[in-house]
């Protein structure tokens, strides 16, 4: 028996010499338990908080026995106050789990005072415990930064209420809008994001310790202080559920993918808006990068990361759904999602700051944009509605008479940034309705003109300046409540676990 494997079989770890007569196989140690030691660091403080917790419970409750809580209570502090980093994980010893067990043992020398903290708990009970801990630390990292994106397109979109540019569906010119109108497009959906990530925090927060794996547990566990001890919001209480919850999980992921498919839809957007064929954009050169062959390129690299990120997420999300697809009561889905969340929280935020970055030393090209935005016959929707009112034509013949006058204009070669005139309004409904409209020339041009245009959609949230404005002040109204309540969340969760360390503090003192 090497080294290793007598160390682990003297810690009596992982049934060895009890239930089991073999030590785990090489195989084993180098797959299961060196996946699971993998997400150590990770989970480490999480896990280690757990602990504190969970032993001045039982204390309060009375259950340790008065010998044994000093020593023990200094063994986890001294656990505590290693760097998650430099905690020497060993698959030898098993999981996460039984190597922090191994390391208690080493420090509390008083025969059996580390053994009374399995008391009525499971072995996925702390791993567990220690999963939400650190999941809801990043989901909360996510929600700040996610917060000061939506600030940033937020004030972007104030400073740019009147820039025009044109508008775009199917890639294809489509009315003139205005700058700001299109970036509050982006915000919208992220501020829904806001209530979703809010709830899902909410049902992440829910504490399951105590729940003694399965049906619970005959000792007097008094499981709303443990909850209490560790800041969650809320005890998950059926027992079995507590432990072996899939639906959260997912939950998270796929807010995650949702808030991140955003993301890659207005980083599309740049991708496009930075190249020199629009030229609606200019990256700064610190989230550029150079073409090793083509010197003369400045390729937009942030951006082509956050489009990955986002596909990256979804496969997160698969990941996360295929290990909880399995019979109730199996650890497969926390072997797997132990690391799995907290990492894919951890990439999303990360990257939801570069586009923040990014977003924050871009350079707009406002005179081509507004240049553009006369450009493909832009105004044609609402010359179709003058028509309308001015010529008494219906919707319908309206518009087939100014296709018909597009269509003209683009076989004779006519630049597609003027607007069409009376005369090429006469000349087409002659040939369709046999009649002239001799409509007056300034009012023609004046139906087509960008500003006009976009002054005019005055309604609810339309592009106009006054309707932006609008839109700015209710946004702002509600990420202003989504900031306050992630700064209180996370002064509370530190006030918590201040009081924690300081109650462990008073029983390792004795």
């Amino acid at each position: 028996m090497n080294d290793r494997k007598q160390r682990a079989a003297q810690a009596g770890h992982m049934g060895y010499g009890s239930r089991l007569k073999e030590q785990p196989a090489d195989e084993l140690l180098q797959s299961a338990f060196a996946h699971e030691v993998g997400d150590g660091a990770l989970l480490y403080r999480g896990m280690s908080l757990a602990d504190l917790a969970y032993c001045i419970m039982l204390c309060e409750c009375g259950l340790i026995p008065q010998q044994a809580r000093q020593p023990l209570m200094r063994g986890l502090l001294e656990l505590h106050a290693i760097p998650a980093e430099q905690f020497p994980f060993d698959p030898i010893y098993g999981d996460i789990y039984t190597n922090r067990e191994q390391a208690l043992r080493e420090r509390v020398p008083e025969h059996g005072a580390d053994g009374w903290l399995r008391l009525g708990r499971a072995r996925r009970e702390s791993s567990t415990v220690g999963y939400l801990i650190t999941s809801r630390t990043y989901l909360l990292r996510l929600i700040e930064a996610h917060a000061a994106l939506i600030g940033t397109l937020l004030r972007l979109a104030a400073g740019h209420r009147h820039t025009l540019m044109p508008d775009y569906t199917y890639l294809q010119k489509a009315h003139p809008t205005t700058l700001a109108h299109y970036l509050l497009t982006f915000a919208a959906p992220l501020l829904r994001d806001a209530e979703r990530l809010r709830a899902a925090y909410g049902r992440l927060n829910q504490s399951p310790l105590g729940s003694g794996s399965v049906n619970g547990s005959r000792l007097p566990l008094n499981r709303e202080r443990a909850a209490e001890l560790l800041g969650f919001e809320g005890v998950a209480a059926h027992t079995r559920d507590a432990m072996w919850q899939a639906d959260v999980a997912i939950e998270v992921a796929a807010e995650l993918v949702i808030l991140m498919t955003t993301l890659d839809r207005l980083a599309e957007d740049l991708y496009l808006f930075a190249t020199e064929e629009f030229g609606y954009l200019r990256l700064a050169d610190a989230h550029s990068r150079t073409s090793v062959i083509m010197p003369q390129k400045k390729n937009p690299y942030s951006l082509a990361y956050v489009r990955g990120a986002a596909r990256a997420s979804g496969a997160a999300l698969y990941t996360i759904i295929a290990t909880n697809q399995t019979p109730s009561g199996q650890p497969d889905n926390r072997i797997f999602a132990y690391g799995e969340l907290p990492r894919a929280l951890d990439r999303g935020t990360r990257t939801v700051r570069l586009l923040t970055g990014v977003l924050d030393r871009a350079e707009w090209q406002v005179e081509r944009m507004a240049a553009r935005a006369a450009e493909g016959f832009s105004g044609a929707t609402d010359l179709g509605d003058y028509l309308s009112e001015a010529a008494n034509l219906d919707p319908r013949t309206a518009h087939r008479l100014i296709g018909y006058a597009v269509r003209a204009a683009l076989e004779a070669g006519l630049p597609s940034d003027q607007p069409l005139t009376s005369a090429a309004l006469d000349q087409a409904a002659q040939a369709l309705l046999g009649r002239a409209l001799n409509l007056p020339e300034e009012a023609v041009r004046q139906a087509q003109a960008p500003q006009a245009i976009v002054a005019s959609r005055r309604g609810l949230g339309g592009a106009s300046p006054e309707s932006v404005t609008a839109l700015l002040d209710e946004y702002q109204v509600r990420l202003q409540a989504y900031q306050w309540w992630a700064d209180q969340e996370q002064v509370r969760l530190e006030m918590v676990e201040q009081t924690l360390l300081t109650l462990a503090r008073a029983i390792a003192e004795g």
